[in-house]
């Protein structure tokens, strides 16, 4: 009778349908911090709420599909970790309530008309540094270029599927025309990809890497700091993970806060609260972390200045 009426309980549970560009592999602290965030809002996965994971697998091309899926499964919630699933699930329910993260806008992606009450049946967290755009991608070049000077074409790698790919090759191509520099761009849509892309920059003499803010390489941080550094190619990354495993320097904000808010947002919506009655939330925080052990193996001496600026020195 206890295990029927577990069952019951769990058939009851209100269902929330997590749909990611990305796959399962390499998500887990980004998943324990929404998993921290429903816990506060009271929702235990497996105990009071059900969840259905749909991953892309970097096929931003599956997510129209994911997203009518889980509406037709009529999920209470759908919870959309980038901006191609934000507005896939917005154009596949305007019912269902959708909460966010995205790296960009929202309101220039079209997803809000506003932020502090938004309208239709969306909401969620935003930061502009996490798609590169705005003084994220900029940033991350005035800071390669600080560290490595004499680079005078700056190779930037791209995943041509994202579909904020072009708005940050322009964004970084704006920015090295402002310090007399020219932009290589070369693009990599799978983990496969990525050795021949660096091969074709180390052919072509490129000085220094940015390596675009996309999920495809957050997810493949490790990866891309071994690959960059074996070539000796001094490099620049969004994640963290990048320059605590090797690569040379990161830029970006952390995911653990924005996550946790996201889970907060979707379980106080399933206690009834309303997306209009939940603002939009931008974080802006960012730290530089700089591996000092691979500048000296890439034999570049960062500047003082910028070693001061520094959020981690990894020694």
């Amino acid at each position: 009778m206890a295990v029927r009426g577990a069952r019951a309980a769990a058939w009851q549970s209100p269902v929330i349908g997590f749909l990611n560009v990305t796959s399962a592999a390499g998500s887990a602290p980004r998943m324990q911090a929404f998993a921290q965030g429903l816990r506060e809002a009271g929702y235990v996965e497996g105990q009071n709420v059900a969840i259905e994971y749909r991953w892309a697998d970097y096929r931003y091309d599956r997510l129209p599909a994911l997203a009518a899926d889980l509406v037709q499964r009529q999920v209470n919630v759908i919870v959309a970790t980038s901006v191609g699933a934000a507005m896939a699930a917005k154009a596949a329910t305007a019912t269902i309530p959708i909460v966010f993260y995205i790296g960009t806008d929202p309101i220039d992606a079209g997803l809000v008309t506003s932020l502090n009450r938004p309208d239709g049946n969306l909401t969620g967290v935003s930061n502009v540094f996490a798609s590169g755009q705005g003084a994220g991608g900029q940033k991350r070049l005035e800071i390669l270029h600080e560290a490595v000077p004499a680079a005078k074409t700056i190779g930037v790698l791209t995943n041509p599927a994202s579909p904020t790919s072009e708005a940050q090759v322009r964004e970084l191509d704006s920015a090295a025309r402002a310090l007399a520099l020219r932009t290589q761009v070369v693009h990599a849509a799978a983990e496969g990809e990525l050795e021949a892309a660096l091969d074709m920059l180390i052919a072509q003499r490129i000085g220094s890497l940015v390596i675009a803010a996309d999920l495809l390489f957050i997810n493949l941080s490790e990866q891309l700091a071994v690959l960059t550094l074996r070539r000796g190619l001094p490099a620049i990354h969004y994640s963290r993970e990048f320059a605590v495993a090797g690569g040379l320097m990161s830029y970006g904000a952390g995911f653990t806060d924005s996550y946790r808010q996201v889970g907060s947002y979707a379980g106080r919506i399933l206690k009834g609260e309303k997306t209009a009655d939940l603002p939009v939330q931008l974080t802006s925080r960012v730290e530089l972390v700089v591996n000092l052990k691979t500048a000296q193996a890439l034999g570049l001496t960062i500047p003082l200045p910028l070693l001061g600026r520094a959020d981690e020195v990894i020694e």
